[in-house]
C-alpha cells in the first residue's frame, strides 16, 4: 500500500512579500573605543558566519550614545 499525498492547503495560492533592505550597517565613531570593540567584534562574527552576532553589535552601535554617521537620526537631518 503507498501512501497518499497530503493535498495542498492553498492550491495555486502564491504569497508575496514586500522587498526589504535591512538598514546599512553602522560606522564606528571616530575615537570611540566602544564603537571600536563592537565593529571588531563584528567582523569576527561576520567572518565564522555568526549573522546573529554581526546583528547584535550593529543594534549596539546604533544605541550607543553619541551620532553616528549611519543613525536614522541623520538621515533625517537632525543632529
Amino acid at each position: 500500500m503507498t501512501a497518499s499525498p497530503t493535498p495542498d492547503k492553498h492550491p495555486g495560492r502564491v504569497v508575496e512579500l514586500p522587498h526589504y533592505d535591512p538598514p546599512e550597517a553602522p560606522l564606528p565613531a571616530k575615537g570611540c573605543d566602544i564603537c571600536g570593540a563592537l565593529a571588531q567584534q563584528r567582523a569576527e562574527a561576520r567572518e565564522r558566519g555568526d549573522m546573529s552576532r554581526v546583528t547584535d553589535c550593529n543594534v549596539e552601535m546604533r544605541r550607543h550614545p553619541h551620532p553616528h554617521p549611519h543613525s536614522h537620526e541623520k538621515r533625517r537631518g537632525k543632529r
